[in-house]
């Protein structure tokens, strides 16, 4: 009976110490790439031509329920914050939450129609509206009551308003009530064309709010925030 002879490789470990890796750096570094722009691939395509505002203008009006996130520089009496944003809209009724900065804590803002409730630090405060809400407890004004239009690209009812468009037939600006709002960026979501970036400016008392890397969510199941 032969004996069984053990196994042999064609090469030594001193010769698999020489091996190449598998994958070169110019691999490695395509790979990261690779992943960067896929990354960069979730965000909303560019929204297309707009050939007739009534009808995008009902698009958003009947748009209820959304949420979107991201960061607002607020300016206001020469001081300047860049909380994070989160904001649940669900038909009147909305959440928003503030965080990452020192003045802004973290500040979740509930409200409906006739109330409103800020909880910041452990603390529990209501109102009426927003805005004096807000004045009072974090120093600056943020018209919510407008916004709750304006972020989508649509001028607050029951006032008059000057629209300004592109070439495009895009809403890129709006002035309302002493409040000049501009829009850049616009993406696509689902046919419905919303700003990634918004700016709010009140020039008589130089106040700035400037929402940027907006992302939106259409018809969100509304989380806990």
């Amino acid at each position: 009976m032969s004996s069984v002879q053990p196994a042999r490789f064609p090469f030594s470990c001193k010769t698999m110490l020489r091996l190449k890796p598998v994958f070169s750096p110019s691999a490695i570094l395509a790979l990261c790439l690779g992943l960067i722009l896929h990354a960069c691939s979730s965000i909303a395509p560019p929204a297309v031509e707009n050939s007739v505002w009534s009808q995008h203008q009902q698009q958003l009006d009947a748009l209820a329920r959304w949420q979107l996130r991201g960061r607002v520089n607020v300016r206001y009496d020469n001081e300047s914050y860049t909380p994070r944003i989160q904001w649940q809209q669900d038909e009147r009724n909305y959440k928003i939450r503030l965080w990452g900065t020192f003045n802004a804590g973290n500040t979740r803002i509930e409200g409906r129609p006739g109330r409103v409730t800020m909880e910041q630090d452990g603390n529990l405060l209501s109102a009426r509206t927003p805005e004096d809400l807000i004045l009072q407890q974090l120093g600056y004004e943020l018209p919510v009551s407008y916004l709750e239009y304006w972020i989508k690209g649509l001028p607050a009812p029951n006032s008059g308003a000057d629209l300004t468009f592109n070439d495009l037939n895009q809403l890129t600006g709006l002035s309302q009530d002493g409040w000049t709002v501009s829009y850049t960026d616009p993406r696509d979501y689902d046919g419905i064309a919303l700003p990634r970036r918004v700016e709010v400016t009140r020039p008589r008392d130089d106040v700035r709010l400037r929402f940027v890397g907006l992302n939106w969510t259409l018809a969100p199941a509304l989380e806990s925030l």
